[in-house]
């Protein structure tokens, strides 16, 4: 079993190293002095040591997370190439760091995930039980254009540049709001997640019920197999922020929330190129006469090319 003692030994090591990421991180790795950059690499393998001698007890968990995330800095600073065009270091975020730091926040997303698939299997279990809470949730307008068996979306065909900005704009805001609110101990994350599950799960029982699925959900679909997992990561960002303010671990709060920020904006700044491919789709396909299944076939194979960047891309990196 690992020692009070031993811990409080070998914390100064740990928070050194964390000082030199830090410094690294804003400043480059140039602001280093040789000796510093020897220290970096001799503080990596002894505490790469002790992170397997904490594996080891079954009650330093909460130890070797930190200690593997700090190692995780250190390995991407150490062994990452040298200065690099800013579009080049963009495309290289974008192609092989972005779909790695996804993977590495699986867990809040899948938890992000589920408070938004739940919410939206509720607003569909009520708008089904109480046809008044259709309305106020859509609104009396809507519930009437949907009643006469009528899309609401001919408006973005008329503009369709004027509305793609606009949806790129909304989905933006939407995503960092989800993403900022984390700030609020998760609460106010957890709400925008809530509450755009619960609205989808009311449109889409409302169409349904109108017999409406199939102009519903062929529209949704392009845009939406893009959309919808952006706002899903980004309130994963949220949760992230979210447990350095409640869970700060051996860090001062504002240190733990400041680092999981960091890794909570790398999350959110990967969607910024979804959410304008799928405001695109959605000013320019979603609304269109194209036929249901071509709709639906397009949706499937960006389903499949989302899927097959964020978990297969770069895979053993």
């Amino acid at each position: 079993m690992i020692s009070t003692a031993w811990l409080k030994a070998r914390e100064p090591y740990w928070r050194r190293l964390e000082q030199l990421l830090d410094r690294t991180a804003r400043d480059g790795l140039a602001s280093l002095t040789r000796q510093e950059l020897q220290e970096l690499g001799l503080l990596y393998r002894q505490i790469a040591a002790d992170l397997a001698a904490l594996r080891e007890d079954a009650g330093s968990v909460h130890y070797a997370a930190y200690l593997n995330q700090l190692l995780a800095r250190a390995h991407h600073i150490i062994y990452s190439e040298g200065p690099q065009h800013p579009a080049a270091a963009a495309l290289r975020f974008w192609v092989d760091t972005y779909p790695r730091v996804f993977r590495q926040n699986l867990a809040y997303v899948l938890v992000a995930l589920a408070l938004f698939l739940g919410s939206g299997a509720l607003g569909a279990a009520l708008a089904y039980r109480d046809p008044e809470f259709k309305t106020r949730i859509l609104g009396p307008e809507m519930v009437e254009t949907i009643s006469r068996r009528e899309m609401w979306t001919h408006s973005i065909v008329a503009i369709k540049p004027v509305a793609s900005s606009a949806i790129m704009t909304n989905n933006l805001s939407v995503a960092l709001t989800t993403f900022a609110m984390g700030i609020t101990a998760g609460i106010g994350t957890i709400y925008m997640l809530a509450f755009n599950g619960l609205l989808l799960g009311v449109i889409g029982m409302a169409c349904g019920l109108a017999g409406m699925s199939l102009q519903l959900w062929s529209f949704v679909a392009p845009h939406g197999v893009l959309e919808l997992p952006a706002i899903v990561i980004a309130g994963s960002a949220g949760l992230r922020l979210a447990h350095g303010l409640i869970f700060p671990g051996l860090l001062p709060r504002r240190e733990a929330v400041g680092r999981e920020g960091t890794e909570g904006v790398k999350l959110v700044l990967g969607c910024v190129p979804i959410l304008i491919i799928a405001g695109v789709i959605e000013a320019f396909v979603s609304p269109t006469d194209l036929g249901a299944a071509l709709k639906l076939g397009l949706a499937a194979a960006l389903f499949v090319l989302l899927l097959s960047y964020l978990f297969w891309s770069r895979a053993t990196g």
